[in-house]
């Protein structure tokens, strides 16, 4: 699909829309609004390349009473709607503020206040269609030209309150509802006049600024409020007049209404606004329209309270917590660039609570007072919860990678692809050359396998965002668990490899893995690590063979030995003189035969007391185990590190869960890799 036909498979339009705050006999009544949703025009939309019109024929109203809520959230429940129809070449829709949370309140009493909420409609797309540049189709009675997208076919989802819309000429209106005005609201039509004109009027009546129905009859038409009271003028003396069709009495009548609106824009704007002036009588504007704009304008422009500071993104509060987790400055740097690092010490030492209201861009309930709305409008954003799972990665990766990991030394990594048990085959046969004799016949080479086995399971744990955290305001604290939790993934995978390396496991001819049946296993006292018996040791190692009886051919690479022995190896493999002890040669220097022969790898597990087996004596030799294993470590789809997670939680108790794990398997192979020096008698 080309870009300029790509389309989103939901659409969002906002609108115009009406709170009324009811009144009455001491009943306690629910607030209601109305909108005019849709006039069938062009509209721009995020998603959609160029200008969008909803075909109002292919739009499905499968339900009378839609969910309405604030800006889209599910969670933020407002009301429902009682009415929703589409007539006239418009969306019109009327309900209730029926939820009884702290987003429907809020909507309810700033509506009443006068706050200029607008409306966004949420409809899933079916089928759009893209007009070329320069075609035209003709929708919703009207005839537009390409390029722009028609959507043939959508279904009204949900009904928002938004605070701005994509629109900056919308409006919406509060009016508190009159005692005699308790019949259900009449949904008013768009002024035909203005659609003629080729102007959307995103207006909505309200019983302040009444507007005759085109269903209605003359005589019917509603009388205006003392406040509204004008003049009489032949449009309103001759209105039988118009209802007959005379041209002459409706033009008069037209010429009349736009005086006394411009009158009207002059009188408001008072020479302080002519923009806003110039703007409202070149788009038809109302008295409740400028009246907004201005008081808009009027408005001091600063900040508001919750918005995030400049500069900062999500890598901004990233850094912010690495900071507070005591992370070296050196690895913050490696991580982010200049300006980044100079936003974040900008935040430096906020608490959690300022953490995530700076983060969600949005201002939250004291936690205290409200806590479950504190969680739930929090998390029920899209940038928290994603930057909370970032810096718990990072988090965690650096926990797993502070753990001695010496183990990757010896280990050979593999990968698997499930969590079944795997085999693994090494091919043991003869394929040594032979000579072709004089018939040019080539002998085939003889093929054994050798069958070990290997299998991958998960190790994980969860962690939270506690409530304890939130109302300590301890930031540290939350960076601090998944450091530990990374540690903790670290160190299982060391426990398997370490544990079943000491613990010497009983092979299929019923032999331990290390034992003299096998040619890889010695003990005495002159088995201690020495110039001789690492002699020993080599020689035994090369005598190694294969089970057809011929050499091994593998030569020993890797020097293992405990902490209390990684000096005098280290020493062995350095020196090329060593100083004889013995009385007949004291003092006399030779040659070190083994200087750089092997690779020194020590472990602080080979000597700890808790593993089955722990010597700080025992040392070992062994090959390449890319080349040939002792010992193989497989890892899930070859992901050799854990992985971070955000889980659904209860809001309402632990605010938002994470969970650590890792997969993978540890299991010895073959054991003419490695050959074991006990050290001692």
């Amino acid at each position: 699909m080309s870009k300029r036909d790509a389309q989103p498979e939901y659409l969002l339009f906002q609108c115009p829309l009406t709170v009324e705050a009811a009144e009455g006999d001491g009943a306690k009544q629910m607030p209601r609004f109305r909108m005019v949703a849709y006039t069938g025009g062009t509209m721009r939309i995020s998603g959609f390349p160029h200008p969008v019109v909803v075909d109002l024929e292919g739009l499905a109203i499968d339900r009378q009473d839609i969910p309405v809520r604030l800006d889209h959230k599910p969670m933020q429940g407002v009301g429902h709607t009682q009415r929703v129809v589409i007539a006239d070449g418009q969306v019109l829709a009327e309900g209730l503020i029926s939820r009884d949370t702290s987003w429907a309140r809020d909507v309810a009493k700033s509506g009443v206040n006068g706050f200029p909420w607008q409306a966004s409609i949420g409809a899933a797309v079916i089928d759009a269609q893209f007009i070329p540049n320069g075609q035209h189709v003709n929708v919703n009675g009207r005839t537009f030209t390409g390029p722009l997208h028609v959507v043939r076919r959508a279904v009204l989802k949900e009904i928002s309150f938004v605070d701005s819309g994509a629109d900056s000429n919308t409006v919406a209106k509060v009016a508190a509802q009159s005692p005699q005005a308790k019949e259900p609201i009449q949904m008013e039509e768009t002024n035909t006049a203005t659609q003629e004109a080729g102007v959307q009027d995103t207006h909505v009546e309200t019983p302040e600024t009444p507007q005759a129905r085109s269903d209605a009859p003359p005589a019917q038409t509603p009388k205006p409020s003392p406040a509204q009271a004008a003049p009489a003028t032949p449009a309103t003396v001759n209105a039988a007049a118009v209802a007959d069709g005379d041209p002459i009495v409706d033009m008069r009548r037209r010429m009349a209404a736009e005086t006394r609106r411009v009158e009207a824009i002059r009188k408001h704007c008072a020479g302080k606004h002519p923009n806003i002036e110039a703007q409202a009588i070149e788009e038809g504007w109302d008295e409740t329209k400028v009246e907004l704009h201005i008081l808009r304008a009027s408005r001091p422009q600063v900040p508001a309270v919750a918005s995030r500071p400049r500069n900062t993104g999500p890598q901004v509060f990233e850094a912010v917590a690495l900071m507070a987790a005591g992370c070296s400055m050196s690895r913050i740097e490696a991580l982010y660039a200049e300006p980044i690092l100079e936003a974040a010490d900008k935040l430096r030492g906020v608490g959690i609570q300022e953490f995530c209201e700076l983060a969600c861009g949005q201002q939250l309930p004291r936690y205290r007072r409200d806590a479950s709305g504190w969680l739930q409008a929090a998390f029920s954003t899209v940038s928290l919860p994603n930057i909370l799972s970032n810096i718990a990665n990072k988090m965690l990766l650096e926990g797993y990678n502070y753990v001695e990991d010496s183990w990757r030394s010896i280990c050979r990594i593999a990968s698997v692809n499930d969590f079944k048990e795997h085999s693994r085959y090494r091919m043991t046969g003869s394929f040594k050359f032979e000579q072709v004799g004089p018939d040019g016949e080539l002998k085939h080479g003889k093929l054994d396998e050798q069958k070990y086995g290997q299998k991958a399971d998960t190790h994980g744990i969860m962690f939270a965002l506690t409530r304890q955290m939130i109302i300590n305001d301890d930031m540290g604290a939350f960076t601090d668990i998944p450091r530990q939790i990374g540690m903790g993934a670290a160190e299982s995978i060391a426990d398997a490899v370490w544990g079943l390396w000491l613990r010497n496991p009983v092979q299929a001819d019923g032999k331990a893995f290390f034992h003299a049946d096998h040619k890889n296993y010695a003990e005495g006292a002159d088995t201690a690590l020495s110039v001789d018996s690492l002699t020993v040791a080599e020689v035994m190692f090369g005598e190694q063979t294969k089970p057809n009886g011929r050499p091994l051919g593998i030569p020993a690479t890797l020097l293992l030995v405990p902490t209390a022995l990684k000096v005098p190896a280290e020493m062995l493999m350095k020196s090329l003189i060593l100083n004889e002890t013995t009385t007949a040669n004291k003092g006399k220097p030779n040659t070190n035969p083994h200087v750089g022969k092997f690779t020194v790898v020590s472990s602080v597990y080979l000597s700890n007391a808790s593993f089955t087996g722990a010597s700080s004596k025992a040392w070992y030799l062994q090959a390449d185990p890319n080349r040939l294993p002792a010992i193989e470590v497989a890892f899930l789809n070859g992901v050799d590190r854990p992985t971070v997670e955000k889980t659904d939680a209860d809001f309402n108790t632990l605010g938002v869960q994470f969970r650590g794990y890792i997969d993978f398997g540890v299991r010895e192979q073959d054991f003419r890799a490695a050959l074991k020096m006990k050290g001692e008698a």
